[in-house]
């Protein structure tokens, strides 16, 4: 039973589709409220590549089972070096490893193409998130308070950042 990284492709975006649209319903690790279309997803995805991002997905058995990408933090050039990354693993699949090869294959695609710091903006309640982020080196850099209101609550966003 091994987890097997690799690049993103069309035909794994309806999987990715139920892992992002459970965690919009069910959890503050996105701070949208409305499900995704398969459209809206592969022209996320779409970008970034275009723009020379990685999208990577875990499969497992053929399945895939958990994804991640980084892209933009910010859009003036003086960021350029800088990237804002996502991981996410099916519900099922938490605690197999899948953000760990994930989060590994990210950084080492971000050194090989000169980034210099890699972001993160993980929940404040989200606290697995962070404690995970800093076994990789990620250090706990700012809070935002109020940033984001989900759930009929206002939620507090932690910053992590990792210099390459």
């Amino acid at each position: 039973m091994e987890i097997k990284i690799r690049d993103y492709q069309t035909q794994d975006c309806p999987a990715i589709l139920d892992i992002i649209n459970d965690a919009i319903l069910n959890s503050t690790a996105l701070y949208d409220y409305n499900v995704r279309t398969l459209a809206t997803q592969e022209a996320i995805f779409d970008e970034k590549l275009q723009k020379g991002f990685p999208v990577i997905v875990a499969e497992l058995n053929n399945e895939v089972i958990g994804f991640g990408f980084y892209s933009e933090f910010r859009f003036r050039e003086a960021y350029k070096f800088t990237v804002e990354h996502s991981v996410y693993a099916n519900k099922n699949c938490i605690g197999k490893g899948i953000g760990k090869l994930l989060l590994t294959e990210l950084i080492e695609r971000a050194k090989k193409q000169n980034l210099h710091t890699m972001i993160g903006v993980i929940d404040s309640e989200n606290t697995n998130s962070i404690d995970f982020h800093k076994k990789f080196g990620f250090e706990e850099v700012g809070f935002l308070k109020e940033t984001g209101f989900k759930f009929n609550r206002w939620l507090h966003s932690v910053f992590v950042q990792k210099i390459l």
